[in-house]
């Protein structure tokens, strides 16, 4: 059995249950609340010496860093596949990928939101901050997708949900969660309603994990 430890509302730990999903595998939530620096424990640093989200625990080894989990499941379980075939066509959707992963994210995690509130005057998140990192990405993902000839499907490359979803719904999320306009971007808005009537995006979802606040 596989162990996740992870936060509910971490966008990297979102993408590495939405791979696990797709893939039907089975695996087991180990909550790591965030807020209250579960991350920073002398237990989680013995796994996770950054002391980041996720760390996935496999056979007794624990891997670290999102991207290379998600390698990792799709060369281990590369049924359902979440690349092409085509050698051109996973480098196309690898791209799109790290657009995410490598220039949205990073900027917008909680460690760094965290740093960008000691620098205002109030010690509050300028929302401007949030907004222009997603919106920059978004849009150049949203030419991507327009460009592709796989713009008339519901995916973002080929006619079933892959790498580059596990990437983007996690930040749609996180660009609706702080109140980012999305009206500039059909194509990704197409996307992300497309994925979240399928089950294992639902499963994935936020709001349906153990951790999550409950109303």
């Amino acid at each position: 059995m596989i162990e996740l430890w992870n936060y509910y509302r971490s966008g990297t730990s979102h993408r590495v249950r939405i791979a696990l999903n797709l893939k039907q595998i089975a695996w087991q939530y180990k909550e790591l609340n965030l807020l209250k620096q579960d991350h920073r424990s002398e237990e989680y640093l013995q796994l996770n010496p950054q002391g980041l989200a996720p760390a996935m625990i496999v056979q007794g080894q624990t891997l670290t860093q999102s991207p290379a989990m998600l390698e990792y499941i799709e060369e281990r379980w590369p049924t359902p596949p979440l690349l092409p075939t085509d050698i051109t066509d996973r480098a196309k959707v690898r791209a799109m990928a790290m657009l995410i992963a490598c220039d949205i994210h990073p900027l917008n995690n909680l460690r760094v939101l965290n740093e960008v509130k000691t620098l205002t005057d109030d010690g509050s998140l300028p929302a401007h901050w949030i907004h222009k990192w997603i919106s920059l990405g978004f849009t150049a993902l949203e030419s991507m997708l327009v460009k592709d000839k796989q713009r008339d499907l519901n995916y973002c490359f080929g006619d079933e949900p892959g790498l580059v979803e596990c990437y983007l719904i996690p930040q749609v999320y996180s660009a609706k969660r702080f109140n980012m306009d999305m009206s500039s971007f059909p194509a990704i808005n197409r996307i992300d309603k497309t994925c979240a009537s399928k089950q294992a995006f639902i499963d994935a979802h936020p709001d349906n994990q153990p951790d999550a606040p409950k109303s």
